[in-house]
């Protein structure tokens, strides 16, 4: 089974709030997409004829069920029944309070449904021959584990990584191990689209960065944050890199300083990894540029850098930028903020 995971970890003109004016017309896409909810069915369950009831959730969710209990609770298959039951029992009940908050915060997930039908309209229109998620499966998991998911065929939403930055449970000990607060903070109800997109984008095109100098990270990384702000035009760009909307407008206003860290210290050719991490990927801030800062500088400069390509290109398509080779791309575009 494909699973891709989203680290709930997932740029626009400098002077518009949305990913730019030449948005194409998708009303007339087809999407047909179902909604279920797991964690109704689970934390419904009533304790006579338990086990049973588990049996039926699974059979109801053939591709999430037996994931579910496997990889997301770590149940054990070679676990007696009556062992299985009563740690999925221990589970509903120590989550109990968190599945009644999401029941008020997710009292109507229309909206959340709408957003990924269209991010799925658009993602039709410019990848026609891409193989549609039918499902959206929302459910309930440990809050210090999985997110949000993608398998064969459904777009699986962890509700509990979605609740709000300021849940108690994300600033506890626990929690902030796994997911810091640079990282939860993202946890919001305007993440699920990006993340459900986000993950879509990885099953097109994984990753395969190893051994590639920075530069080459950083455009490989613009290309995919480029994709998503077609496939999401009027989400507001600092989602969809991960900075809060301070940290965007700050990196747009000190884009020659991001730029001459890479350049004045000759970062752009490494293929250092102790020196790569520092900026490519997640991270609480960019040593250089001070406290205030954002991490993951490199690939915002990787986005400007595509952009900048792609305003030079206008005639090549979102299909063409993600076939080309990132060395090109940063040959063309000659960027110098």
């Amino acid at each position: 089974m494909r699973l891709i995971i989203g680290s709930c970890i997932a740029l626009l003109g400098l002077f518009s709030c949305k990913n730019g004016n030449d948005i194409p017309d998708v009303s007339d896409i087809k999407i047909s997409t179902s909604t279920a909810h797991f964690e109704k069915d689970l934390f419904s369950i009533d304790t006579v004829g338990f086990a049973n009831q588990l049996d039926n959730i699974q059979a109801k969710y053939p591709s999430f069920g037996e994931n579910f209990f496997t990889t997301i609770l770590n149940c054990d298959p070679k676990w007696p029944a009556d062992s299985t039951t009563q740690y999925v029992m221990g589970f509903i009940h120590a989550y109990r309070n968190l599945y009644d908050t999401a029941n008020i915060v997710f009292k109507d997930f229309s909206p959340y449904e709408k957003d990924i039908r269209q991010g799925l309209q658009f993602l039709k229109y410019y990848f026609p021959d891409y193989k549609q998620p039918q499902k959206i499966i929302t459910y309930i998991g440990p809050v210090d584990g999985f997110g949000d998911i993608l398998t064969d065929d459904a777009i699986i939403v962890g509700l509990h990584q979605h609740l709000g930055k300021n849940y108690s449970l994300y600033r506890s000990a626990l929690v902030q191990e796994t997911y810091p607060e640079y990282i939860s903070n993202r946890f919001e109800p305007d993440y699920i689209a990006v993340n459900a997109m986000k993950n879509i984008v990885l099953d097109m095109y994984p990753e395969n960065l190893a051994d590639r100098p920075l530069v080459q990270q950083m455009v490989e990384k613009g290309k995919r944050l480029y994709l998503l702000t077609k496939l999401l035009p009027y989400t507001d760009a600092y989602k969809i890199i991960g900075y809060s909307k301070t940290q965007l407008d700050d990196c747009y206003a000190h884009e020659k300083a991001v730029w001459d860290l890479f350049v004045q210290n000759n970062f752009l050719q490494t293929i250092d990894n102790n020196i790569i991490k520092n900026y490519i990927g997640d991270g609480p801030k960019t040593q250089e540029l001070g406290a205030a800062s954002p991490g993951n500088i490199g690939s915002f400069a990787g986005w400007q850098i595509v952009k900048k390509y792609m305003s030079k290109n206008s005639k090549t398509s979102v299909k063409e930028l993600m076939a080309l080779d990132a060395e090109s791309i940063f040959q063309g575009a000659k960027y110098k903020p």
